[in-house]
């Protein structure tokens, strides 16, 4: 652990960048600890109890593994029987899904072979049993009683059988025609009630699943072209941006609209449903483009005399990127933390599923299920996905943080460490783990109950009342908007615990009283921060979905657009998403470090600022810029005097000259 116990904690300190590092919050690291203990034990229970045979080899209505020897359940018929031969589930009618009870409304069977065809009666099921010895029937009908025996049209398949392959690694024949998972979606999408919207619109994804992974590849190579874009032409790239965000909006909603025109003027000759649909989604994207592409024209108008400050705050975290380029692959690490245990998660969740003592249903048919305090374990799990999962997030906060911290710190560059990211991973894993257990825990406090109304609110929709309604709604938001808020201060806290080795509750208040002294700066950087921000997230959603409207448009006779789209768009805005939030927290970081340079170090020997000479030089003509701008009056003048550009070895935040207390902005953006 690096360390034994937390150091002291005095009421009166002094901020001592990367001087001292002590252990911080052990307790909630030990609480941690205990928990995923408490995570192993369900999943061994469920190992130990059977379930993993249960789930991998899979069993029968009637409790039977498959492919092995069984023991007979007292009362139920048909089990106990020796499967060793019939390694596969096959049910009876693959496609009949009951969602409400989550499970499959057929009789489950264990077969040796799953039907690598199409059987269209039962001369064709009782001909598949007698050549590749697999009897898709129950087990009390012999192969010569599929014709004749009056039961074969309860105890065999709902016929036609479709032509079904195993499922790897889980010995579950499924079946492969398209068919029916649109019948399984049918199920899921309550609201279309013409069922053949849904095989065309599922047919579309199948028919454009190659343009769809090649546009989500576009995507994911459009956000790394951004982030070096970002690194190394950082006092342009803002100006870049809105244009192309401009000009790519305009584009594209007069493509659409090029495209709406082009397909109308042969309406008369469009016979098929799938060409009058894609006409009609035309339409609505065309529309819906031109509404955003007049609003995103008013807000760069308005934002346009904040592009200055902008300029300089992207300039100072792109020479974060050029001196840390790791961080770039920050959220691929996350993530695949984060793919590696929610496999985990959902492993352990199915294994769960199959746990518990056989019981007849009123069917006659065995259910497994967990009695006594034992059917709790659900509830813990679930718990464990939410904390374990915000505590691998904070873990890249604080890893981000301690490198930020540890850049912007070091006077000389060069004594840098040779790898600040594992340097920031080392001092996490040896001294604030606690501190990342405690900040998680406090974020799973919050979703923990707005999920449970969102739960609530989804059960009861159509039955409560409009006020009832509208107080769910309300307290939905209100804890969002919580959770929001202490997200962001949690992120502040874990830079200040970075910079000074202080714990959650100490870190969080310190962060917490800068912030309110810069709290209109910071509310100002941030609007503007974020937007810009945002214009990247918008253009590499709009570059991707222009390839894909161009690349469908080729197949618009037999490939309805809108779901393919629509996948295409949210994958691309959710990569974009996570490549830039690394910058934004870069941002934050280094606002939180300039606020504390600034308010503890005043230039005078022995508490010399750590900025160097090129941020003094950019101080001091804001200085004169202001100055003049005092003298004249005039709008422009008022609006330049409550801000000062302080540019820090490269960073660039925002203060005010009539305020004693020199702020730091949140830093994402001005």
């Amino acid at each position: 652990m690096g360390c034994c116990s937390s150091a002291a904690q005095s009421s009166k300190r002094e901020w001592k960048p990367l001087e001292d590092h002590s252990c911080t919050d052990v307790p909630w690291l030990l609480l941690f600890i205990l928990f995923c203990v408490g995570m192993g034990f369900i999943c061994g229970f469920s190992i130990a109890t059977g379930a993993t045979a249960r789930l991998l080899s899979g069993y029968d209505s009637y409790g039977n593994i498959c492919g092995q020897k069984n023991v007979k359940v007292e009362g139920i018929v048909n089990s106990g029987l020796d499967l060793t031969q019939k390694k596969y589930v096959f049910f009876l009618d693959p496609c009949n899904i009951d969602l409400v009870h989550q499970k499959i409304k057929s009789i489950a069977l264990c077969v040796s072979a799953c039907p690598r065809k199409e059987l269209k009666t039962l001369a064709d099921i009782q001909k598949f049993a007698e050549t590749n010895g697999s009897t898709l029937c129950s087990y009390e009908l012999q192969p010569s009683e599929y014709t004749t025996d009056p039961r074969a049209a309860k105890l065999c398949p709902k016929y036609p059988v479709p032509e079904s392959a195993p499922i790897p690694f889980f010995h579950r024949c499924a079946p492969v025609n398209i068919s029916c998972y649109a019948k399984f979606a049918e199920a899921l999408i309550t609201f279309v009630s013409d069922s053949s919207v849904l095989h065309r619109l599922i047919s579309g994804v199948m028919t454009s699943k190659e343009i769809i992974m090649g546009l989500c590849l576009l995507s994911l190579v459009l956000s790394m072209i951004l982030m070096v874009i970002i690194r190394y032409i950082s006092r342009v790239l803002v100006w870049i941006l809105t244009i192309l965000v401009i000009l790519g909006s305009l584009g594209g909603t007069g493509v659409l609209w090029w495209l709406y025109a082009k397909q109308r003027i042969s309406a008369g000759a469009l016979e098929s449903q799938i060409a009058k649909d894609n006409l009609q989604a035309l339409l609505i994207y065309a529309i819906a483009a031109t509404v955003f592409t007049v609003i995103m024209f008013l807000i760069v108008l308005i934002m346009r005399k904040r592009v200055a400050l902008t300029i300089a705050l992207f300039h100072v975290a792109g020479k974060v990127f050029i001196h840390l380029p790791l961080l770039v692959f920050q959220p691929f690490w996350t993530f695949f933390v984060l793919i590696l245990f929610w496999t985990y998660w959902i492993t352990v969740l199915l294994f769960l599923g199959t746990t518990g003592s056989p019981v007849p249903n009123e069917e006659g048919f065995v259910e497994f299920r967990m009695t006594g305090p034992l059917k709790y374990m659900w509830w813990y799990h679930v718990v464990g996905l939410i904390w374990i999962s915000e505590f691998i997030l904070a873990c890249q906060q604080m890893t981000v943080a301690g490198a930020v911290v540890t850049y912007y710190f070091t006077r000389e560059k060069r004594n840098l460490p040779f790898t600040p990211i594992l340097a920031s991973v080392n001092r996490l894993v040896c001294y604030h783990l606690g501190t990342v257990a405690k900040g998680s825990f406090i974020i799973t406090l919050v979703k923990i109950p707005r999920m449970m109304l969102m739960y609530i609110h989804t059960q009861l929709k159509g039955k409560e009342n409009a006020c009832a309604r509208c107080m769910l709604k309300a307290c939905i938001c209100c804890l969002w908007c919580l959770e929001k808020c202490l997200t962001y201060l949690n992120q502040n806290a874990y830079t200040a615990t970075a910079i000074n080795s202080t714990n959650f509750c100490t870190s969080a208040k310190d962060a917490f009283v800068i912030l309110v002294e810069n709290a209109l700066r910071v509310a100002a950087i941030n609007t503007v921060g974020d937007f810009m921000l945002f214009l990247g997230k918008v253009l590499i959603v709009c570059s991707t979905g222009l390839a894909g409207v161009m690349l469908l448009n080729y197949q618009r006779d037999y490939t309805i657009w809108v779901l393919p789209l629509i996948i295409v768009c949210l994958f691309a805005f959710l990569v974009a998403h996570c490549f830039l939030s690394i910058y934004e927290m870069v941002v934050d970081v280094l606002f939180l470090c300039f606020a504390i340079d600034t308010k503890y170090n005043d230039g005078s020997p022995g508490r010399e600022f750590y900025m160097d000479k090129v941020l003094m030089e950019f101080v001091e003509n804001s200085r004169k810029s202001m100055k003049e701008a005092g003298r004249g009056g005039g709008a422009e003048g008022r609006e330049l005097k409550p801000m000062l550009a302080y540019h820090l070895d490269g960073r660039v935040f925002v203060t005010a000259e009539t305020i004693s207390c020199k702020s730091k902005m949140k830093g994402t953006v001005l």
